[in-house]
This record gives C-alpha cells, structure tokens and sequence, in this order.
C-alpha cells in the first residue's frame, strides 16, 4: 500500500471517529477516538474471524503503518513542542524541582517496581519472562504519556499547581523512560557492557545533554523570530526546528524528546513575552494547536488499528491482566516516596499523590516502545500486555480522571 494511499485512509478514518466523537460520544479527544477505533477494530476481527466479511484493506493498512517508526520517528516531536509551547513556564518554573524529581527518580523507581514485581508474577505463573525482559518492559511502561495527559488535563478544572506538576512531569518523563529503555535493550543485545558506570555516563549524557541541546536549540530559534514579524516564515521556521533538531539530538546520542520540550519551552516563553506582533503570536499559536489536535487524532486512530495486530496467546493475556495492578502500585509509590519527602518543605494539594497516580495515563510512547523490540523472545507477550495497561489507562482512567479530581477536592473541602 503506497504512502498517499495510508495517508488518505488515516485522514478520513480519523476525521470520521473526530465527528462520531464530537456529534455523539462527547468524550475527550484522545479517549474517544481510541474507543471508536477499538470498537470498529474489534467488530472487525470479528466478522473476519467468523468468515462474515473480510476486510482486506484495513488489515493491510494496518500492516502496512509502522507504528514505531510513525511515532517515534517524528511524529512524537512535533506533539511534545505543541504541548511545550501551551505551558505556563513561571508556573512550570515554581513546580520545577518536584518534576524534575518525578521525572528521573519517579522513572526509575517504577521501572524497578515494575520490573521487580513482573518478574515475580511471571515466574508464579510460569510465563518465560526473565528478569532483563521485565525491566523493559517497566521502563517502556513507567513513563505517562503526555500527549494523552494533555488531552484530558486541557477538559478539567483542577488547581493550576497540581495540572503544572501533572503536565510538566509526562512532557519530561517519556524522554527519561526512553533513555531507560534503551540502555535495558542495548545491554540485551549486547551493544553495551552491563557495567555500572558506562551506564550511569550514557544516561546522564542523555538526560541533560538533552536539555543542553535543547536550551541552546530553543535560544537559536527565538533568535530568529525576533528578526521577523510574519506568520508564514515564522511557522516554517518552527516546523524546521523540531524536525531537523530532533534528527539532530538523535545524531548527537542526546535525548530527543527532553531536547524538544526544553526547545518549545524556551519558544513559547519567549513568544509570551512579546517577540512578535500579538497577531502573529496568535497565528502561530492556533497554527500549532491545530498540529497538536490534527497529530493527537491520528495517533489515537493508530492505536486502535494496533489492535488488528496484536499477538494474543494465553501467556500474555494472563501477564497483561496481573500488570495493570502492578503498573498502578509502583506508580503510586513513585509519586508518593518524592512528594511525602518534599511536604515538611512545601505545600501540594491535598490528595495529590492519589490524583498523580490515577492522573498518569499512557499512550503511544509505551506501545512504540514495545513495538520497537526486536531481541527479545517474549516480544508478543510484552506487547500485548503493553497494549492492555495503555487501552486501560486511556479508556478507565481516562475517563475517570475528571469526577475522581472532583471527588477528591470536594472531600478535602468538606473536611474528609
């Protein structure tokens, strides 16, 4: 299936779940469109299962999308610097020791939870998952997804505080989960020696190398917009930046996705600030809003094509339904050992442990992940189970998130 073709069904199916969800299902972008796209993913396994109606073309369509090479390959830089750009980065700059906490530590700590806890299980019920396999696939899961956060966060009313802590961890932590997992799959595949400091060194050397590059990314091209006052250069601009640095943080061995978010925060400070004419700021603005939902879109409609995909057996099904818990217990305590050790130093919200664990959504960055597997030999198995806790994630806490803030504030108001 050419290109044009995948691009042209991937645009009227998005558009047709973008109207269904809005006309009649009234549900957050992001879980709406997943939830159609499941539903007619799954009626059609169905009727081709029972040999009703074959459908040849979604099926190769659905082949035909490398998920991993889609997402991870350009698209997720264009969504980070869209989400960047809406951040308030006084706000951000307040909460920005607990998010960087919540971001490195919180990440490793559920990787290792995560990992621990997998294998334990696995061996309980006589899956072949080792030990090595189970901490990818805690650090494939452990980070939030943050185009899926940000979708939800922009519906609800909650304390500004507590939505900057939220959107300002999922925007960073995917690129600290990703730099995890890749140095669990390079020690797997042997391209590195399991020694500890090597390891420490590419980890450090992504992280904030990463958001080196990135501030220096974002300075060049503030620069440059201040030079000019026009809608059309500035937005060309922009787009050559996220796709061309993120090629370039790639070739730098750099994180990416941290180079990317920290240039759109630098951007969309800068911007705030009065670096072009008001009308200007407002096109581009709108402009990358309209890249941010566009992109969203088609991402959720890729995850429920997935769907078509995936590899069922009865080991995985059984592994996919004993992590859920586990991927929620070791979120809970990834937020909550940083928050309880930084409360005699300052104010949360009340009940913000509860509301991060329920609030951590994940979504196209773990499936990705997992798709990217090549060495492992219970590569299906962490797929499928990959895919469970994300369509749960989405479609439960997704749809949860909002009544459970409110729930949660209301109690702490009337004294509970």
């Amino acid at each position: 299936m050419s290109i044009q073709v995948i691009i042209a069904i991937l645009l009227c199916f998005t558009a047709f779940c973008s109207f269904i969800n809005y006309r009649f299902i009234r549900l957050p972008p992001s879980i709406g469109i997943t939830l159609i796209a499941l539903v007619f993913s799954t009626i059609m396994i169905l009727l081709t299962r029972e040999k009703i109606v074959h459908f040849k073309f979604v099926y190769e369509l659905a082949n035909s999308t490398d998920f991993n090479a889609t997402f991870m390959g350009g698209m997720i830089s264009f969504l980070l610097f869209a989400g960047a750009l809406q951040l308030n980065t006084l706000e951000l700059a307040k909460e920005k020791t607990m998010i960087f906490v919540l971001a490195t530590f919180g990440v490793l700590i559920s990787t290792f939870l995560v990992g621990i806890l997998t294998w334990i299980v696995t061996q309980i019920v006589g899956v072949q998952f080792n030990l090595l396999d189970c901490f990818i696939f805690g650090a494939l899961i452990a980070p939030t997804d943050p185009i899926a956060v940000m979708s939800v966060l922009k519906r609800l009313s909650a304390p500004k505080a507590l939505e900057t802590k939220i959107a300002g961890e999922s925007l960073f932590n995917d690129g600290t989960g990703i730099v995890v997992f890749v140095i669990l799959v390079s020690l797997l595949t042997g391209e590195h020696k399991p020694e500890g400091f090597n390891i420490v060194l590419l980890f450090v050397k992504q992280l904030f190398g990463g958001l080196l590059y990135g501030f220096l990314l974002g300075i060049f091209t503030s620069t440059l917009l201040k030079k000019i006052n026009d809608f059309h250069v500035s937005a060309l601009i922009t787009l050559a930046m996220v796709s061309g640095g993120y090629l370039l943080a790639l070739r730098l061995n750099v994180s990416g996705p941290i180079s990317i978010v920290m240039a759109g925060l630098i951007v969309g400070t800068k911007l705030r600030s009065g670096l072009m004419s008001e009308g200007v700021i407002r096109q581009l603005s709108s402009f990358w809003t309209l890249m941010d939902e566009t992109l969203n879109a088609i991402l959720f409609v890729l995850i429920g094509l997935e769907f078509l995909k995936l590899p069922l057996n009865i080991d995985a099904l059984i592994s996919a339904a004993a992590a859920i818990p586990i991927v929620l217990f070791s979120r809970f305590i990834s937020v909550a050992l940083p928050i309880t050790l930084f409360k005699p130093f300052r104010g949360f919200t009340p009940n913000t442990i509860k509301i991060m664990t329920w609030g951590g959504l994940r979504g196209g960055v773990s499936i990705a992940l997992a798709l990217s597997l090549q060495s492992s030999p219970v590569r299906n198995e962490i797929i499928t189970v990959t895919y469970a806790v994300v369509v749960f994630s989405l479609l439960v806490q997704g749809l949860t998130i909002g009544p459970f803030i409110r729930n949660q504030l209301r109690r702490n108001e009337n004294g509970n």
